[in-house]
């Protein structure tokens, strides 16, 4: 299955929950927004999984053009960890 556009995915939960697409985007955008909101503390969709704020220590690296030893600072990035119940059911055999 290819990828769906946020068009394909609006129509979709438009027809699932048997709502106008425009209560569909609306819900999409809400969810969007709450997401951004809330990562800071850790976002759970239920069923999904979870937006959580993650700290990276500062490392040595490479530079992959020049084979140079580079530091790479500290810094805090944001990391979607997959609920367990999706993972089950994507990777199921």
């Amino acid at each position: 299955m290819a990828r769906l556009t946020k068009s394909q995915i609006v129509a979709g939960i438009a027809e699932g929950a048997e709502i106008t697409k425009k209560q569909a985007n609306l819900a999409i955008d809400t969810l969007v927004a709450m997401a951004y909101k809330g990562a800071k503390d850790g976002f759970v969709i239920p069923g999904l999984g979870k937006l959580i704020k993650v700290n990276r220590k500062a490392r040595m690296g490479r530079n992959p053009a020049t084979g140079a030893t580079i530091k790479i600072p500290a810094k805090t990035v944001l990391k979607f960890r997959i609920a367990k119940a999706a993972k089950d059911s994507l990777l199921k055999k």
